[in-house]
């Protein structure tokens, strides 16, 4: 998703969120995958071949709901003069919404990928397989920490970080035990280094070899010097892996947290992945904070107060941030009653409360998306807008400490 930018993507997930929690009592919902290349006159013949089969369907409901989505889809492509370049995917359907009551719910998606195979689904959920893939991060790299003592395997998937093994060696320490010789010693000890560096060995590779080829990237080995340099001139991995070592990197710990560090002292070779732009970008922001200058700012009223008067260097949103802005005038009173609501798809939707001032039931409320409004004042006094994953500890201290919402100032407003 190079191409695409960071608050397109920000949409298409949550509108794949969205997608991912409507239910149908049946199978009433329709997704149609046009790839670039279809012509819509074939896609309208496939339709009205599938709206004549719907006939035969028992259910007298299932067949309405069925072949009234097939309807909105014929008239829909009516209005496509051709399929754009990535495709286009259509989602309709009699969405259950409790109650006992359903609604008949449209959405189009433009993928920022494209659609490689023409699909026709009908089930009880939207078909998602195709563009939940596009979302995934696809570039792999391995990671390895280790000393003589133990090792810990992990790989790099995109921004995520994950350990999948540890091992422990039986190495002894330098000191020998009295009864045998300092030869003898010594000999057993490079036996059982080799042993433990040959477990390790086996142990990636078998990991690492999991991983789809063209995904894999490279392999990172940090530990303290000679331990990995003794490790990579024994060529204890597969073969085929051998190669993808990208270098050998200092460190201090061989656990877990020796992942996160090896991953920072990669930095340098790492410099085009997503995972350092973004750890760069919170780097700066906890920089200002830590040295209370006054140039971070965080929390939306904070936040939007700086936008408002362009003092925004960098707005940096979560891309978990889910959040709409109610604003309504009291009829009653007059009052301007604004509030911003937290949920996600699945969650109960928050009741939009009464006036603050006289108690009085709100209508003729507008309702917008934070994030939207927020990009549209940055925008407007040409602040630089980034989206942060929560899949590394500084992107989730972003959305669990900050609510989502921080930015980087052009100078010190006191607010």
């Amino acid at each position: 998703m190079a191409e695409t930018s960071a608050h397109d993507k920000y949409e298409f997930k949550k509108t794949l969120e969205i997608l991912r929690d409507k239910k149908g009592r049946s199978t009433e919902l329709v997704s149609l995958y046009i790839p670039g290349d279809k012509q819509i006159s074939d896609v309208t013949a496939d339709l009205r071949e599938e709206h004549s089969q719907a006939s035969n369907i028992k259910s007298k409901l299932t067949k309405t709901n069925v072949q009234g989505a097939i309807d909105s889809l014929l008239a829909r492509l009516r209005y496509l003069d051709k399929v754009p370049e990535n495709g286009i995917v259509y989602f309709t359907g009699a969405v259950d919404i409790g109650a006992n009551k359903t609604s008949m719910e449209s959405y189009v998606i433009n993928p920022p990928e494209p659609i490689v195979t023409y699909k026709y689904h009908c089930n009880s959920e939207f078909f998602l397989e195709p563009l939940e893939y596009m979302l995934k991060e696809k570039g792999t790299f391995g990671l390895l920490v280790m000393d003589r003592r133990e090792a810990t395997i992990g790989t790099l998937v995109g921004k995520k970080i994950e350990a999948h093994r540890r091992l422990t060696s039986t190495v002894p320490g330098k000191q020998r035990k009295g009864g045998q010789s300092a030869q003898r010693f010594q000999s057993l000890r490079l036996i059982a280094i080799h042993d433990f560096y040959k477990r390790i060995g086996d142990a990636a590779s078998e990991i690492f070899l999991t991983v789809e080829p063209k995904e894999f990237k490279g392999i990172l080995i940090g530990g303290p010097s000679p331990t990995k340099e003794e490790f990579q001139d024994g060529e204890f991995f597969h073969h085929e892996l051998l190669k993808k070592v990208i270098g050998l990197f200092d460190i201090a710990y061989t656990d877990e947290s020796g992942l996160h560090e090896l991953v920072n002292a990669a930095a340098d070779k790492l410099t085009d992945l997503e995972l350092m732009e973004q750890k760069n970008i919170m780097k700066q922001f906890f920089k200002e904070l830590i040295a209370e200058s006054g140039r971070a700012s965080y929390g939306e009223k904070s936040v939007r107060s700086n936008l408002e008067i362009n003092a925004v260097e960098m707005l940096i949103l979560s891309e978990d941030l889910r959040a709409e802005r109610m604003t309504a005038t009291c009829q009653s009173c007059g009052e301007l009653n604004q509030k911003t609501r937290t949920w996600r798809p699945g969650e109960h939707i928050p009741d939009i409360g009464n006036c603050s001032k006289c108690g009085a039931e709100l209508s003729d409320i507008e309702i917008r998306d934070v994030v939207d409004e927020l990009s549209e004042l940055a925008d407007k006094s040409n602040s630089i807008v980034h989206f942060i994953s929560t899949d590394f500890d500084e992107g989730n201290q972003l959305m669990s400490a900050f609510g989502g919402i921080v930015a980087v100032l052009r100078y010190n407003t006191g607010q």
